[in-house]
């Protein structure tokens, strides 16, 4: 009894504990969160536009940075270097060429800066062991971050030469830099002696005067550190206790002397050297930087990471090292770490000069997220302008030269904390402002929160340096052939006579393009190592790529005005003249002034659209004599794509015709008026004439060129297409119309006959004709039009719109009949009416409307048009465009890089590209990454307000797989029900993924541009090859061969020919009936413009065999292949007879089809 008490007790203590330890718990589970997880989930959800953007980045942090676990072995190899370098021995003191030539014996280079020693020279270079040996820069604050393309992580290590070396006057001539690189060419011999690394000579732009040794590990050594992916860079550094004068290195001062002459002299007759100087301060910057920068990482929690997504962000732009990097960015990886310096600090009041004022910026909180600090640096980059508002980083010890000193010899000012170097003393103007244009781009796409692309991969995974994308012109400039050099002043200030030209050529455009580009930058490589024989890099730049970013206000103005005929003898108007040499002149204009012009002389729109990329061929030919064949841009390839042959448009020029979009819409609204004038001999009033054609809203491929009768009998028959223009109808509303669908196409012929009769006769020499569609899917469809040819060539097809239509058609497909099958199948009659409800809707309703949609984009975005026509090329050309996918569709997707895919953007937004271009490269990018089971949606009638998302529709893979919505058409199949299909849609992705890497090169030039509109055939099971001397739209052809039209007959005219054809195309037209008689069992592909070949694949679905069975749908033969067939199986089973099915099509095609060639079985 008593146990059992006990164990009762026992069993009821443990389940009490069981409880409280349950109610610990809980209370531990239901703790509430603490601040810093509450700003947390605020981040995610505010901040961050959405939780997987955090998570997205925080995953990325790792992903950059050097893992600490691998630092062992490289730690261990600086310890030993260490202690290596100060057991050097000394050397004597003696003239520099014989010490280069001792090192020579060793093969081991001096990098000389210019200019050069000599065998007078004076002074004597020596070499001691390092006073201190310190590790710097980002490696030794951890905040490096992994480079573009993989490469090493950087550890500098900072080696402090001895004071005892240097005298006073080392700052004159290089003194100091011949010093500096004996010294480290002493070090190069010891280390490649002494361990087993690989040892180079590496500098930003090759300059020597910033040379640095880089140590790289080699694998299975004794020395090996490869598991840190990092290289060490010994950087000789100036002691705090040198003897040169500070004052001697300010932005005023100049010290090089290319002729020697008294210091008097001298300091009259040389500009001010601030480059010169600047690299002398950087040789006492490393250690000081290390601190100050230290200091701001204990102030800020954040900043390791907003510095680590800065620079990723900046590395995938080109402002670091890499294949294509931005001119002036290369070695500049400390300026990041100031500019959030800067932010977390604020700027160094005036008080050197204007004591009690306070800065012109307050600094930023230091207990903002990683994420508002790297915003907060986008949004300091995008608005500051650092020419005209230098920026002064606030100082313990306050600045050692006055801001005019910098604004008057320096073009861009940031001061870094330690107020030793200006950090952009060499970063041109025309950089900084590709910078400030990439900052606005950011933060244009991070404050979109509607639009639909992965914001994280956009802004810090993918590679922006493609141009193409990038830019709304780049330009090609070949640099081995330039003949106007530098003065050897500039070289020496610059360093490198390839830092000199592209300062220079960053300056000239810089003045000449002013305000019609938003941002001018120069890309080129980045330097690379050399070894440490070699006294200079071998290799210099020999190409350069210009890209520009237009401003669409200015960029395609015809006349840069200079100063007026008063002030001819100014300084400025010498600098006009100067600037332009032949090109610039007095001109008088309409309100009577004579001003100094530049007039750009352009006899297209196309050439207007090139005036930037001309002024900058005559600029760089003008003051650089690079000769006009090496400055070579792809607009003109993209054009000529565009443009129909030569002898075609003299053939019409000789025949006085005159085409263009312009002369399209004068003959529309000409018939227009006339067609509004016959009101009075119509039974009802013409309310409107819609224009739904290309040709009216310049997005047709080919601008529109009217083609006169007697044109026309002159033309061979390749050249003679004559295009049609659809156009609707639509009268006064009346209850006369009959309520019969068969009898209002009835009355539609009778208003066509009518107005036929009315319009010729009013204007002689204007030919109507009414025209049925033939085949016709029904009697009650829309399916007669009136065919217009003008006097002048222009002929358009009209259609009569009669709203009453909809709802008849609405009532023929409904059935009052209770269905008992609950999944009824639809009868003919309403399949019928569905297919004539669909064809007037897409054709009276959504057509009008796409077409005024799609012509405000074309009047606000100069570029838009240009970017359909070269998409719809390139589609037709990989044998797609009207065929798989409508030329609608096109032009809503690419509607898509201008006006945004969730709220449309507003015409000011910076990402909107400005040239034709520069759109194709975008849209060929969206196309490689859409998966087409993805709705897109584009506010192309958008009122600004948030639209919902489009949901994905199932269809077969036979009918349309794109679902693009708009506000008009939520359900986003209006233009795309019948096709792509997913066969031609996954065809289009993988075109695209192609033509994307085309793009990619940096060299694109015109044959790779033939390449973007090349078509391979070896894909095809058969391919239809079709006579190009009867084909009317074959000079339309990618390809044309001028030789088929001078075969061509002309001149033997029959009675067919003296009739003008509108429209007729007897390629397309046989291609309409393949496509009708054996979609069943082939899939087809065409060029619909002017294209000579027919390809198609064998569907899968007849391509096997079966059992026999009556009506089998497609031509069929008893099976004769396959192993495993016994004698009854063969003869109850069919397969496919391909021969047949080829056979019917070449005799169906006589007289058009050349031959059928089957490339594989």
């Amino acid at each position: 009894m008593a146990s059992d008490l006990k164990r009762k007790r026992e069993d009821e203590q443990s389940d009490d504990d069981e409880l409280e330890l349950d109610a610990e718990i809980a209370k531990k589970h239901n703790k509430l969160p603490t601040g810093e997880e509450l700003r947390t989930l605020k981040d995610a959800a505010d901040l961050y536009q959405s939780s997987s953007f955090k998570l997205q980045v925080d995953a990325l942090l790792p992903n950059v940075r050097p893992k600490e676990s691998r630092r062992a072995a490289l730690d261990q190899f600086l310890l030993a270097l260490r202690s290596h370098l100060l057991s050097l021995p000394h050397t004597q003191p003696q003239n520099p060429l014989v010490a280069a030539r001792e090192l020579s014996k060793n093969g081991i280079a001096v990098p000389f800066a210019l200019p050069h020693p000599t065998q007078e020279t004076k002074w004597t270079v020596a070499f001691e062991p390092p006073s201190d040996i310190h590790v710097v820069g980002s490696w030794a604050n951890k905040i490096s971050v992994k480079k573009k393309d993989g490469g090493y992580f950087g550890v500098d290590l900072a080696i402090e030469m001895p004071s005892s070396l240097f005298q006073e006057k080392d700052y004159l001539d290089a003194r100091y830099f011949h010093k500096r690189s004996y010294y480290l060419a002493v070090v190069a011999q010891s280390i490649s002696t002494s361990f087993q690394v690989d040892a180079f000579y590496g500098g930003a732009m090759s300059d020597p005067r910033q040379t640095v040794l880089v140590l790289r590990p080699r694998k299975g050594t004794s020395s090996d550190f490869s598991k840190t992916h990092a290289e060490v860079c010994i950087i000789p550094t100036l002691p705090a206790s040198h003897p040169i004068p500070l004052h001697r290195l300010s932005p005023s001062h100049s010290n090089v002397r290319i002729q020697p002459a008294s210091e008097a002299l001298f300091s009259l007759t040389n500009p001010s050297t601030p480059i010169y100087n600047t690299a002398i301060l950087l040789s006492s910057f490393p250690k000081l930087s290390l601190l100050s920068t230290n200091a701001v990482i204990q102030s800020s929690l954040a900043f390791r990471d907003a510095h680590t997504l800065l620079r990723v962000w900046a590395n995938q732009r080109g402002y670091g090292e890499g294949p294509l990097c931005i001119h002036g960015f290369e070695g500049k990886g400390s300026w990041w770490a100031s500019v959030l310096g800067f932010l977390l600090d604020g700027e160094e009041p005036v008080s050197a000069l204007e004591k009690g004022k306070a800065g012109k910026r307050r600094f930023v909180g230091k207990g903002l997220s990683s994420y508002q600090l790297f915003r907060a640096s986008l949004d300091f980059l995008a608005k500051q302008d650092f020419e005209s508002a230098p920026a002064f980083v606030k100082s313990t010890t306050g600045h050692k030269f006055s801001p005019e000193e910098y604004s008057s010899n320096h073009s861009a000012v940031f001061v870094d904390a330690t107020s030793t170097i200006n950090h952009l003393i060499d970063v041109p103007l025309t950089s900084l402002g590709m910078l400030r244009y990439d900052a606005q781009q950011t933060l244009e796409h991070l404050n979109d929160s509607s639009g639909t692309d992965d914001l994280f991969a956009g802004v810090f995974l993918k590679d922006q340096t493609h141009l193409s994308k990038r830019c709304d012109a780049v330009i090609r400039v070949d640099l081995l052939r330039l003949s106007k050099h530098r003065s050897t002043f500039e070289y020496v200030e610059y360093g490198t006579s390839d830092s000199a030209v592209l300062a220079a050529i960053s300056r000239i455009l810089q003045r000449g393009l002013g305000d019609r580009v938003r941002a001018v930058a120069i890309f080129h490589p980045s330097s690379n190592v050399r070894s440490i024989s070699e006294m200079s890099s071998l290799s210099r730049v020999s190409a350069v790529h210009i890209g520009l970013v237009y401003s669409p206000e200015d960029a395609f103005r015809l006349v840069d005005h200079g100063p007026t005929v008063e002030e001819q003898d100014t300084e400025a108007a010498k600098e006009f003249r100067q600037l332009w040499g032949s090109k610039a002149e007095l001109r008088r204009f309409k309100d009577g002034r004579i001003i100094e012009s530049v007039v750009w002389e352009v006899k297209t729109s196309d050439e207007r659209a090139h005036i930037p990329t001309f002024i900058v061929r005559h600029l760089l030919h003008l003051h650089f004599g690079i000769p006009i064949a090496d400055i070579q841009t792809i607009a003109t390839p993209f054009d000529v794509k565009l443009r129909l042959p030569d002898h075609l448009a003299s053939l019409h020029q000789h025949a006085g015709t005159t085409g263009g979009f312009k002369a399209a819409l004068t003959a529309f609204d000409g018939l227009v008026k006339n067609l509004k004038a016959l009101d009075e001999k119509l039974p009802l009033a013409l309310l409107n004439v819609s224009p739904i054609s290309g040709y009216l809203r310049h997005t047709s491929t080919f601008s529109p060129l009217p083609v006169p009768l007697s044109s026309s009998l002159a033309l061979p028959t390749p050249l003679r297409y004559l295009p049609q223009i659809p156009i609707v109808l639509e009268f006064e509303k009346s209850s006369k119309w009959p309520d019969d669908l068969r009898a209002i196409q009835k009355i539609k012929l009778a208003f066509f006959e009518t107005i036929a009769s009315a319009l010729m006769t009013a204007h002689p020499g204007l030919r109507a004709t009414v025209h049925i569609e033939q085949p016709c899917d029904s009697d009650i469809q829309d399916h007669a039009s009136l065919e217009i040819l003008t006097p002048e060539g222009w002929s358009f097809s009209a259609r009569i719109w009669h709203d009453r239509e909809a709802v008849l058609l609405e009532r023929f497909t409904s059935s009052d009949e209770t269905p008992v099958d609950p999944n009824p199948r639809p009868s003919k009659d309403q399949r019928m009416g569905r297919r004539a409800l669909d064809l007037y809707t897409r054709r009276f309703i959504h057509a009008p409307r796409h077409h005024r949609a799609v012509g405000t984009l074309s009047h606000r975005y100069i570029a838009y048009p240009g970017t359909v026509r070269l998409v719809q090329r390139w589609l037709a050309s990989h044998w797609l465009l009207g065929i798989h996918v409508s030329e609608e569709a096109v032009e809503m997707i690419c509607a898509r890089p201008f006006i945004g895919a969730g709220v449309a953007l507003p015409d000011t937004a910076v990402s909107i590209p400005r040239s034709k271009e520069r759109g194709f490269a975008l849209v060929i990018e969206f196309l490689k990454d859409w998966e087409p089971e993805n709705p897109l949606f584009v506010p192309l009638y958008d009122d600004g307000n948030p639209q919902t998302e489009p949901s994905v529709v199932a269809v077969s893979s036979r009918e349309g797989v794109w679902t693009i919505s708009t506000a008009a058409d939520p359900g986003g199949k209006m233009w795309t029900s019948s096709g792509p299909d997913s066969v031609a849609a996954h065809r289009l992705r993988a075109l695209a993924k192609e033509a994307y890497k085309i793009l990619q090169d940096t060299d694109v030039d015109s044959r790779s541009v033939k390449r973007l509109f090349s078509h391979a055939t070896d894909d095809y099971d058969i391919v239809i090859e079709l006579d190009p001397t009867v084909l009317p739209r074959y000079h339309q052809n990618i390809d044309a061969d001028e030789s088929v039209w001078s075969r061509s007959r002309v001149g033997h005219l029959t009675e067919d020919d003296a009739v003008s054809r509108p429209g007729f195309d007897p390629a397309r037209m046989l291609f309409d009936d393949l496509q009708s008689m054996y979609s069943d069992t082939l899939k087809f592909f065409f060029d619909i413009y002017g294209g000579h070949c027919i390809g198609a694949i064998w569907l899968l679905s007849v391509s096997g065999i079966r059992p026999f069975r009556a009506l089998g749908g497609f031509s069929s033969t008893p099976a004769t292949e396959g192993k495993n067939l016994k004698e009854k199986d063969k003869r109850d089973t069919v397969m496919l007879n391909r021969q047949s099915i080829l056979d019917e099509i070449e005799r169906l095609g006589t007289g058009l089809i050349k031959k059928i060639a089957v490339r594989k079985k």
